[in-house]
């Protein structure tokens, strides 16, 4: 897993407000046809993979499910318009979903349509960086400055397979009657949750612009350009977001969970290493806690390691395993890992880790030197 965020929109006006935000974009082409932009979000170091999937839940899943295969996401965000499903919400106002219901589940009985909803709620960390961001306020700098800042407001969204224009029709009294506490409602979140939640509960966020309020005005509202704007106003605050979701302490980086207490073993213990390996501790009862301090990486022994990768990195360019814009994007990186070797202090190692993490996700596809700068992240990390 890397430090780069999906952003996924389902309209042209959405995935333009998103791409706006974003400098140094390379086209990343699909095997099977889709086309990814990877960029910057500006003013930060947080890259995106930026797609438009179109209308619709169905294949807002399928691409979802295709940019996590293909980029190992720290996150997922679905960005775009909705319509507000209570006066409160004016339009312009950014929706964040705490809950994404598939509405469009149910039995057909005698007595009538019965529900039968799917619901997925947002992760624990990613509702509070979302309500971290909206707290501070300082997403709003993203925005036009003639614009006023609208309010972002969380709850659940509704997400089904039809536009919904109308508070008396049978389908607006079937979202009231079941879904009563969503603030908004369109065509793709569903989708996007499933995928995400497939993918070992992947932490997804759905920002919704409000363009229309779901009551037969949607081509007045369309009409004076409320679509353009509410976009605006949505990815402005989804990328603050995305920045916080991939400069947090990633998974692979955090604590690994203690290991269930298990009978301490009887008699003696015996540990036997062969070829190459060695046994650094071997113990047979242990009572109370054990520290072991591993070896300090000299800075010496991690340069010579970044220069084997760099060797490893021009023989993957000369063998056609990466594109000429890969390469170079990686040989930026690796310069700034040098230039953060020395002096020794810990904004440099910051600046280091970060600038291998980077590197980590421009190369993630080549197996070889994957594992090479997961031994040489291994190493920086020792000379904390």
């Amino acid at each position: 897993m890397n430090d780069l965020v999906v952003i996924l929109t389902a309209l042209n006006l959405e995935y333009r407000a998103v791409r706006d935000t974003l400098t140094d974009l390379l086209l990343h082409p699909h095997a099977a046809g889709t086309r990814f932009e990877v960029g910057r979000i500006d003013g930060s170091n947080c890259r995106v993979a930026l797609v438009l999937v179109g209308k619709g839940n169905h294949p807002a899943a399928v691409l979802t499910e295709r940019a996590i295969a293909e980029f190992d996401p720290a996150a997922v965000l679905f960005v775009g318009v909705a319509g507000a499903l209570w006066p409160q919400i004016d339009l312009g106002d950014v929706v964040v979903a705490t809950h994404v219901y598939a509405y469009h589940g149910g039995t057909s009985e005698n007595d009538g349509l019965k529900a039968r909803p799917r619901a997925w709620e947002i992760s624990h960390r990613a509702d509070q960086i979302a309500r971290h961001v909206a707290r501070t306020g300082g997403w709003a700098r993203r925005l036009p400055p003639d614009l006023p800042v609208p309010r972002v407001q969380f709850g659940p969204i509704a997400a089904g397979e039809v536009v919904q224009d109308s508070t008396a029709s049978d389908h607006a009294r079937w979202i009231r009657d079941h879904y009563n506490d969503a603030l908004a409602i369109e065509m793709e979140a569903a989708g996007v949750a499933q995928a995400a939640h497939l993918n070992d509960s992947l932490p997804v966020i759905v920002v919704r612009g409000i363009s229309d309020r779901a009551d037969g005005t949607k081509a007045v509202t369309d009409a004076v350009q409320w679509q353009p704007r509410a976009a605006v106003n949505a990815s402005a605050f989804a990328v603050a977001v995305a920045v916080e979701l991939a400069t947090e302490q990633r998974p692979d980086d955090a604590p690994r969970e203690r290991e269930p207490t298990r009978s301490p073993p009887q008699g003696n213990v015996y540990n036997i290493a062969t070829g190459d390996a060695r046994v650094g501790l071997q113990a047979g009862q242990v009572i109370g806690d054990i520290r072991i301090t591993p070896e300090r990486v000299a800075p010496t022994d991690l340069a010579a390691l970044i220069a084997e990768f760099r060797l490893e990195l021009g023989q993957a360019r000369r063998a056609g395993l990466l594109d000429e814009s890969t390469y170079e994007a990686a040989q930026a990186e690796l310069e700034r890992v040098t230039q953060s070797l020395s002096p020794a202090t810990e904004q440099n190692h910051s600046k280091l880790m970060v600038a291998l993490k980077r590197l980590r996700g421009l190369i993630a596809d080549v197996a070889d030197l994957a594992a090479k700068i997961a031994t040489v992240i291994s190493a920086a990390r020792g000379m904390s």
